[in-house]
């Protein structure tokens, strides 16, 4: 399959609102040629980081919007104006290859949009793009709903954080504790003549120069490096393990924090890692093989504790909550095109009913640590307040000042260039067995 088509196939069920490109992606990189499947993820995920300013300029160059059964077409011609203005590739190529992809769509009538609006495109664009970057969702390349949130919750941070989400991500290696020290690794690696340098909150934790494929990093497949971010990265930390814990980590794929908390630790009683999808946790296992690392892998919603919990109190609980994800939109952009406003309130609710079901299940002076992936004060602050109203045997933690924002209640990281995600931590812990006064619903 052309790049081009096989990327503008994941995008069109993105747009449709059926898939992320995690789930859209792979499918149609198994029809494409081992040699063109980088281009593919470029111009795939390329297009979704720019999608609103492509979407915007569409607008413009087009007599009427697409149709709704036609999001393929329409998600060929943002891959052509991907290509035009954030590629390298040359205009004929990147004209005549889109345009070309319009046979194997069976709409032989899109050749000839494509080709005029990309020809458009290419001798009108940058005017326009000049007169529509009026716009800030267009300037800064967020949706409206989003732009307007990020601006009014942090209204001298906003445009920070959209400059943030439309880099490329940087790698960032996790040592695992168990075999390899940082410094240790960081020599190991100036020996490969790959360069590298230590994170700055994260003492587990590097950043490389320049992304590779994690296979060839000297120990990968002995467990002694993991790829994941130094956000994420605090987690295992501000856990505060100790020999003897019984440890839980809710919402636990793909594993990366599950096997750091069992690196930190080796002398836990035991570590349950628990996840709504079975599938998911197929990867949460192939970690933990790789890494030599052991924990019990549970598929169940967290919420449904007479379901999974045999009664025997957790001393240490990380509830990583299902969010929006716009804290990450550097490593998965389709989130621009996927998210909505209306989804957050649900998620909020989402997870205070999680706070709620797993606090029974913390024993009384063990430690909570709520965790999102989120910028958002509505999924992260917000729903820490709320909780410690309702839970009168709660009580918040103080967290490090080294990393963060300080909040009402924990504390908020933003994307960072060169840097960790956007993630935000608060850190309860419980002084009475006592149920919410008002269970969140």
């Amino acid at each position: 399959m052309n790049p081009r088509l096989a990327a503008a196939r994941a995008l069109a069920v993105v747009l449709s609102g059926k898939a992320s490109l995690n789930s859209s992606l792979p499918d149609v990189l198994a029809k494409v040629d081992a040699r063109d499947r980088g281009l593919t993820q470029e111009l795939a995920f390329g297009t979704a980081r720019w999608q609103p300013r492509l979407s915007g300029l569409a607008e413009r160059l087009l007599q009427k919007p697409f149709k709704a059964a036609d999001r393929d077409v329409e998600a060929l011609l943002l891959v052509g104006l991907y290509q035009l203005f954030y590629t390298r590739i040359p205009p004929h190529a990147a004209i005549g290859e889109t345009v070309g992809c319009a046979e194997k769509l069976k709409k032989p009538w899109a050749k000839g949009l494509l080709n005029a609006v990309l020809r458009n495109a290419q001798r009108d664009g940058e005017a326009l793009f000049a007169e529509l970057e009026r716009d800030p969702v267009i300037r800064f390349a967020h949706p409206r709903w989003l732009q307007k949130s990020l601006k009014a919750h942090w209204p001298e941070h906003w445009e920070a954080i959209c400059t943030a989400n439309n880099l490329h991500p940087p790698m960032m290696l996790r040592v695992n504790h168990r075999q390899v020290e940082r410094d240790a690794y960081l020599a190991e690696l100036q020996d490969a003549g790959i360069e590298a340098f230590a994170c700055s909150h994260s003492r587990d934790g590097i950043r490389l120069a320049a992304a590779c494929d994690v296979t060839q990093l000297p120990g990968f497949a002995e467990g002694r490096i993991s790829v994941q971010d130094e956000a994420a990265q605090l987690a295992a930390g501000l856990l505060d393990l100790a020999p003897g814990q019984r440890v839980l980590d809710a919402c636990c794929a793909p594993g990366g924090k599950t096997c750091h908390i069992l690196e930190r630790e080796p002398a836990l009683a035991e570590v349950i890692a628990l996840d709504l999808e079975p599938k998911r946790l197929q990867r949460v296992r192939e970690n933990l093989d790789r890494l030599q690392l052991n924990a019990t892998l549970v598929a169940a919603d967290a919420r449904a504790t007479d379901q999974w919990w045999d009664g025997q109190p957790f001393q240490r609980i990380l509830l990583d909550a299902p969010c929006s994800a716009t804290g990450v939109i550097r490593r998965h952009p389709d989130i621009k095109l996927a998210r909505q406003a209306d989804d957050i309130a649900p998620l909020a609710t989402l997870q205070g009913e999680m706070l709620d079901a797993l606090w029974p299940t913390l024993a009384v002076g063990g430690v909570l640590l709520y965790a999102t992936c989120s910028v958002l004060p509505t999924e992260n602050r917000n729903v820490i307040e709320a909780f410690l109203a309702r839970m009168p045997g709660a009580r918040e933690l103080d967290l490090p000042s080294g990393f963060g924002i300080e909040q009402s209640h924990g504390r908020q990281l933003f994307p960072q260039e060169n840097g960790h995600d956007g993630f935000y931590y608060a850190k309860l812990i419980k002084i009475a067995a006592q149920s919410p006064t008002n269970i969140s619903t």
